[in-house]
């Protein structure tokens, strides 16, 4: 069964909460590539530390490679594993 974007959107990326933190991120990556800690195409992600994207402190930002920020360990309960 091929994946229903649309019924995704609707359901999940379309809430108001889910917007502010999409905003919230990309505001994160605008604020590093103005400091020049990260650059447009770079193979590179901002990581917020704490795991909450609505905190753009400079100490919750930092930037990491794709492949780790994008493959963090999982407990048993599904949920990010502490750091």
């Amino acid at each position: 069964m091929p994946r229903d974007y649309r019924k995704e959107y609707d359901n999940y990326h379309s809430k108001p909460s889910q917007k502010k933190k999409r905003a919230s991120r990309n505001a994160a990556r605008r604020k590093l590539q103005a400091g020049g800690r990260v650059k447009k195409g770079s193979n590179m992600d901002v990581h917020h530390v704490d795991g909450n994207p609505l905190n753009n402190s400079p100490k919750n930002l930092r930037v990491v490679n794709r492949s780790e920020n994008r493959s963090f360990a999982r407990t048993s309960t599904g949920r990010k594993a502490r750091s």
